[in-house]
């Protein structure tokens, strides 16, 4: 990845890293705590509309939409609310998200055919090790349940990701607002059969300011923006090159925490936090993978080429025809797309 590249990864880490603290503060508001699986649906309606009337469907087909909105909005968010609403602490749950970067990488080579290269390897390894030291730091205070559960959000997260990735979507903004329009009404329904009619009408009647903000933040910050780099990065990098950046989300997630929610890191997290920064540095700031991914992704259009958003809305294409040329027309002249 250029420079470029893996500045906007990072940005990203560290929007989906205050999420969690975001997260907590609207599930448990002064006046009692909101339904974790409505809480997602309010999101999801915030980051549709109106949005969805003015960005066109993605050049995906619609079992792509259907798949990314199931596994990398629905499942994830619906079981993280649900951990953290059961207990689960803000810090210690972006950390035990990370296990997806495994199951991406893992989950890419069985359905994809992606090899990692042995330095990308190693730095998930490494990185994994830092989670490890940091999970055995915390076991101790966190429910068995709510830890199992956040598990199953990081495998939904990463079939998410590895559905993305095949995709390959030009619009990762179109992506991410399409496939969030799966979300609100599966996720409201099961709210009114698991909590009852009588606590997601009372909720709703009565929201507090503080969990509006936090449907804010996570809708425009955790999803449009976050999630808009993320897909377009995954269409244009192989998963093991993108996916090591969210080993920083629980570091920038636990010392939130720890300044917002009086979350105190003990020394184990501090030592998986440097484990954790050692593996993105191994991973990803080393040149790695196969000639054809290397040449693949000198062939690739700039992120936001023709005039686009920056969040992978594009105008269109008319650069890929002189990156094409520049790479010896081994891609051969492609026309502008029209918007």
């Amino acid at each position: 990845m250029n420079l470029r590249h893996s500045l906007l990864a990072l940005l990203v880490a560290v929007l989906w890293g205050v999420n969690f603290v975001a997260i907590d503060m609207g599930l448990h508001p002064d006046s009692g705590d909101v339904p974790p699986l409505l809480f997602v649906a309010m999101r999801f309606v915030l980051v549709v509309f109106p949005l969805i009337f003015f960005i066109r469907k993605p050049d995906v087909s619609w079992k792509a939409i259907l798949g990314v909105g199931l596994f990398m909005s629905a499942g994830q968010f619906g079981l993280l609310y649900l951990a953290m609403a059961l207990g689960m602490p803000a810090g210690l749950a972006s950390l035990v998200l990370q296990a997806q970067v495994l199951l991406t990488v893992l989950l890419s080579a069985g359905f994809l055919g992606e090899r990692p290269s042995r330095s990308q390897l190693f730095g998930v390894v490494l990185g994994v090790a830092g989670l490890a030291v940091v999970a055995v730091g915390r076991s101790a205070v966190a429910p068995l349940l709510p830890l199992i559960i956040v598990l199953g959000a990081a495998l939904s997260w990463a079939a998410g990701n590895v559905i993305a990735r095949q995709a390959k979507a030009a619009s990762g903004l179109g992506l991410v607002v399409w496939s969030g329009a799966v979300v609100p009404v599966p996720l409201a329904g099961l709210s009114l059969l698991v909590d009852g009619p009588d606590a997601v009408l009372g909720t709703l009647a009565h929201l507090q300011p503080v969990t509006i903000a936090s449907a804010l933040y996570t809708a425009i910050f955790g999803s449009l923006v976050g999630y808009g780099i993320w897909n377009r990065l995954l269409a244009r990098y192989p998963s093991s090159a993108v996916v090591p950046f969210t080993l920083l989300v629980p570091v920038v997630g636990m010392s939130a925490a720890w300044l917002l929610l009086a979350e105190i890191p003990t020394p184990a997290e501090l030592a998986g936090g440097a484990l954790l920064l050692g593996g993105v540095a191994t991973a990803v700031l080393t040149r790695g993978g196969s000639p054809r991914q290397r040449r693949d992704v000198v062939l690739a259009p700039d992120f936001g080429a023709g005039g686009g958003t920056g969040l992978g809305l594009r105008t269109g294409d008319a650069d890929d025809g002189r990156l094409a040329a520049a790479a010896g027309n081994r891609a051969g002249a492609r026309e502008p797309e029209t918007r």
